[in-house]
C-alpha cells in the first residue's frame, strides 16, 4: 500500500510502498477513501524538517540537551551514530481521514467490517487506528466532508473551552482551515462571530460561507472594542500559526474583563501582563481533539472515560462533528479547494510548500476499498536461496532500540542472512529493512513464524508482546533471541517453560541480558573464577527519570522498570556470582504525591544458591549527568569494581590493577555473537535456561515483594497474580 512519509533529515516528502497493517488488539483496520492535509500543522513540520542541523537545534533545544546527555553517558561516536539514524527515519504525515472498516482486532465490539468511519489515521491507503480514535459516519455525510471530522474536533474542543453562551461575541484570530470550522461551530452555538486574518480572501470566505458576522483583514483591538459597545469580546480563540506575538497581543487587548482566551494554534507567547492583569482574563491552551488525547490508557488501551464525568472525550467530539454535518449545521464543502489522488501527494505538498496559488482544504483521495488487494509483504531485495550457506533469520520490532542498536549489530553478523523484518505499522520495517539488506518487510508477525525457511527469530517488540511471541517461535521450532524482559508474569514464564518442555528438539532460547557479555563484566567474572566462598555484590543504576505516562512504566505494556530494566542487574549479579537467585526482597521509597511512580527508586536484595548475596539499587531520582552504573564485588580477600563499563579495578593481595576501556561497551555485539555460536553449534548455550528462568522470576517477584512487603523464595513460587 502507499503511505505519505517525510524525511526528518531534509524535509523531503515521498510515497512509501509498505505492507498492509493487520488489525491489532483494540484497533480498527480501515481502508481510507479520503484524508485532509492539515496545512498549518503539516507545513510547520515540513519547515522544521527542511532546516539545517543547526536550525533544528535552535528550534528544539530540549533535543540538544538529550544529545549532550547521551554524549556524556555513551560517548561521542555512538551518539553521533544514533543521531544520524534518528534523522534518517521516515515520519508519517496526516491525522484526519475517513474510510471503510476492513477488520476489527480483539476487544473491538463497537465497529464492524463495512462501517463508514472517520479516524485520526495518517495519509495511507490502509490504517490501523485505536478504537477510541474512530467514529461512525452517518449515511448522509459525504466521505469528503467526513474526512474533516478530526480537524473539526480540534475546533470544537476550543469552543468548549471558551464556554461560549448564546449571544456572546467571539473573536477568531486566524481564518485557516481550523479557524473557518471554528467560525461555523460558534455560529451554530448562537454566538456573534468576528474574525480576522492576514489574507482578505479568507475573511470573505468566513463571512460568505461559514457564518461570520464580520471578518476583516488587519482587525484591531480598538475596532473589536467599538463593535462590542466598549465591552470587548467575551472570548477570543487564536487559531493562527505565527512566530509573531501579534495574535496574542490582539487577543489580550480585545478580550473583555473576566473574558476567556483559548490558544489553538502556534504563536509566540510573549504575553503583555498588564491587560491580562487588570482584566483578570482567563488564558487556556487547547489540547488537540479533547480529553483522552495523549493518554495511553484511553488511546492505546481503549479505556473510555465515563460520560457522566467526562462528557466530551476526543472520540465524542469527533462524533459530534459528524452529527453536526448530518443535520446540516456544519458544511465544510466550501473549504475544499484542491483534490489530489494519493499517487499525486507530492504535488499537494509542493502546492503547500511553495504557496504558488491560494489553497485551504487540500483533500487526498484513494481508490475504493473493494478495488485493492491486501499486500502482506513488500519485497526489498532479491535473494538466491541457499547460495551462501548463511542462516536466514526473521526480526520482529523496529522501535528505537531495535533500529539504533540491536538490528544493525545483527545485520553485520556474517553468519546470518536477513530474511524478513516485521513492524506493526510496516513503515519502519521497510525503512530499516532496506538499510540492513532484508529480503522482505511485513506487518504481520505470523509471516515469520509460518516461514519454514526461517530457523532463527530475533524479537525486539514492546515488553507485553515478548512471552506470546516467544511461545509462537518455540512452537514453530525456531531458535529465538528476545530482548529483555522475557515475561511480565510468572504465568507467562510457566507457559514458556511448558513450550520448551513440549518440544522434542528444544530450540535455543536466549534473552538479551547484554551487560553480562561486556568486556568489563567478563574480565571481572574471570577474576572471581577461583573464589570458592560466597561473595557480596552491589550494583547501582543511576537510572534517570522517566515520566509515569511512558509505556515502560505501564504494568500491562512495559511491566514497570524493575521487570523491564532492573532485571539487567539481577542477571549481572547472577553471572558474577555464578549461582541463580533463590530468594528476593525489595523496597521502594515512600511517596508524598498522588500518582507518583516509586518502583524505579528501589533496592532489591537477593540470596543466591551458593550463599552469596547481592543488592541492586535501581535509582531514578538522581542526575543523568552522573555516571550511570557502578558494580562492586567483595569476597575471598578480593575486590572488583566496574565504573560505567568504562573502567575496571581489581584488588587482590594488596595489589591494585586498573583497566580503562577505550569506549563504553555493554556487550550487545558479544551477546549476538555468542547466540550465533550456539545456533551454529560452535558454542555452548550462552545463558542456561535455569538462570534465565530464575532471573526473570526474581524480577517479577521483586515487584510482588514491594506490593506485599515480604520476601519470596524464587524456586518455590510457581505462579503469581498479574501485576
Amino acid at each position: 500500500m502507499l503511505q505519505v512519509t517525510q524525511s526528518i533529515r531534509n524535509g523531503k516528502m515521498s510515497l512509501a510502498n509498505i505492507p498492509d497493517p493487520v488489525a491489532r488488539q483494540g484497533h480498527v483496520l480501515i481502508a481510507n477513501l479520503a484524508s485532509v492535509i492539515s496545512s498549518g500543522t503539516e507545513k510547520l513540520v515540513m519547515d522544521l524538517a527542511s532546516k539545517s542541523l543547526l536550525g533544528k537545534a535552535r528550534e528544539r533545544p530540549d533535543q540538544v540537551r538529550r544529545v549532550l546527555e547521551k554524549i556524556r553517558n555513551e560517548g561521542l561516536i555512538q551518539t553521533i551514530g544514533q543521531v544520524r539514524a534518528k534523522l534518517d527515519e521516515p515520519m508519517t504525515m496526516g491525522y484526519s481521514s475517513v474510510g471503510v472498516v476492513l477488520a476489527c482486532g480483539p476487544d473491538v465490539q463497537e465497529f464492524k467490517p463495512g462501517d463508514r468511519v472517520a479516524s485520526n489515521g495518517p495519509h495511507a491507503e490502509v490504517v490501523c487506528v485505536p478504537k477510541n480514535l474512530c467514529a461512525k459516519v452517518p449515511d448522509n455525510v459525504p466521505f469528503e466532508q467526513a474526512a474533516f471530522a478530526v480537524l473539526g474536533a480540534i475546533a470544537l474542543q476550543a469552543v468548549r473551552l471558551a464556554k461560549v453562551s448564546l449571544g456572546e461575541t467571539v473573536l477568531v484570530i486566524g481564518l485557516g482551515l481550523i479557524g473557518q470550522i471554528t467560525v461555523a461551530l460558534l455560529k451554530a452555538a448562537g454566538a456573534r462571530v468576528v474574525g480576522t486574518d492576514l489574507e482578505e480572501d479568507k475573511c470573505v470566505l468566513a463571512m460568505e460561507k461559514m457564518g461570520a458576522d464580520l471578518a476583516r483583514r488587519g482587525l484591531t483591538a480598538d475596532a473589536v472594542i467599538q463593535l462590542t459597545g466598549g465591552l470587548g469580546a467575551d472570548a477570543v480563540l487564536i487559531t493562527a500559526s505565527s512566530k509573531s506575538s501579534g495574535p496574542m497581543d490582539l487577543a489580550c487587548h480585545s478580550v473583555r474583563a473576566k473574558g476567556r482566551i483559548v490558544l489553538v494554534g502556534v504563536v509566540d507567547l510573549q504575553l503583555d501582563r498588564r491587560p491580562l492583569y487588570f482584566k483578570e482574563a482567563e488564558f487556556l491552551v487547547s489540547c488537540s481533539y479533547g480529553p483522552g488525547r495523549y493518554d495511553p490508557s484511553y488511546e492505546e488501551h481503549g479505556r473510555d472515560y465515563p460520560p457522566a464525568y467526562v462528557r466530551w472525550t476526543e472520540q465524542r467530539n469527533i462524533q459530534a462533528i459528524l452529527d453536526l454535518m448530518a443535520t446540516g449545521k456544519l458544511d465544510v464543502s466550501p473549504l475544499i479547494t484542491h483534490r489530489f489522488p494519493i499517487e499525486k501527494a507530492d504535488s499537494a505538498y509542493e502546492l503547500i510548500k511553495t504557496n504558488k496559488e491560494p489553497y485551504l482544504g487540500v483533500v487526498l483521495t484513494y481508490g475504493e476499498a473493494c478495488d485493492r488487494s491486501a499486500e502482506s509483504a513488500i519485497a526489498l531485495k532479491a535473494f538466491r536461496s541457499g547460495s551462501d550457506g548463511k542462516i536466514p533469520f526473521g526480526f520482529i520490532g523496529a522501535g528505537n532500540f531495535a533500529r539504533m542498536v540491536l538490528a544493525p549489530i545483527i545485520a553485520k553478523e556474517s553468519r546470518l542472512h536477513p530474511k524478513t523484518i516485521c513492524s506493526a505499522g510496516g513503515l519502519n520495517a521497510v525503512h530499516l529493512g532496506k538499510k540492513l539488506g532484508f529480503e522482505t518487510a511485513v506487518a504481520d508477525e505470523d509471516v515469520i513464524f509460518q516461514d519454514s525457511s526461517i530457523s532463527t527469530v530475533f524479537i525486539a517488540t514492546r515488553h507485553d508482546q515478548h512471552a506470546r511471541q516467544v511461545v509462537k517461535a518455540i512452537g514453530a521450532g525456531q531458535n529465538v533471541f528476545v530482548e529483555k524482559p522475557l515475561a511480565l508474569t510468572t504465568d507467562e514464564l510457566n507457559e514458556i517453560e511448558a513450550a520448551l518442555t513440549a518440544e522434542e528438539l528444544s530450540p535455543l532460547l536466549m534473552v538479551g541480558f547484554n551487560i553480562r557479555f561486556s568486556p568489563a563484566a567478563v574480565a571481572l567474572r574471570g577474576f572471581l573464577e577461583n573464589i570458592s566462598v560466597p561473595v557480596t555484590v552491589s550494583i547501582r543504576f543511576n537510572a534517570g527519570f522517566i515520566p509515569p505516562e511512558h509505556w515502560t512504566q505501564d504494568n500491562q505494556a512495559g511491566g514497570g522498570r524493575i521487570i523491564g530494566e532492573a532485571c539487567h542487574g539481577i542477571d549481572l549479579a547472577t553471572y558474577l556470582v555464578g549461582a541463580p537467585p533463590v530468594r528476593v526482597y525489595a523496597e521502594t521509597i515512600g511517596s508524598r504525591q498522588q500518582g507518583e511512580i516509586t518502583d524505579d527508586q528501589c533496592f532489591i536484595t537477593m540470596r543466591h544458591a551458593d550463599g552469596s548475596i547481592s543488592g541492586i539499587g535501581y535509582l531514578a531520582g538522581g542526575d543523568k549527568a552522573y555516571p550511570k552504573e557502578r558494580v562492586e564485588v567483595f569476597g575471598g580477600g578480593c575486590v572488583g569494581i566496574i565504573d560505567d563499563f568504562r573502567e575496571l579495578t581489581l584488588v587482590r593481595r594488596g595489589k591494585t590493577r586498573h583497566k580503562r576501556f577505550w569506549a563504553q561497551d555493554k556487550g550487545h555485539r558479544a551477546e549476538v555473537s555468542a547466540f550465533v555460536d550456539a545456533v551454529t553449534g560452535k558454542g555452548v548455550t550462552p545463558i542456561p535456561w535455569e538462570h534465565i528462568r530464575d532471573v526473570s522470576r526474581a524480577a517479577i517477584l521483586a515487584v510482588q515483594s514491594i506490593r506485599e512487603a515480604m520476601p519470596f523464595d524464587i524456586q518455590q513460587r510457581e505462579s503469581a497474580e498479574h501485576l
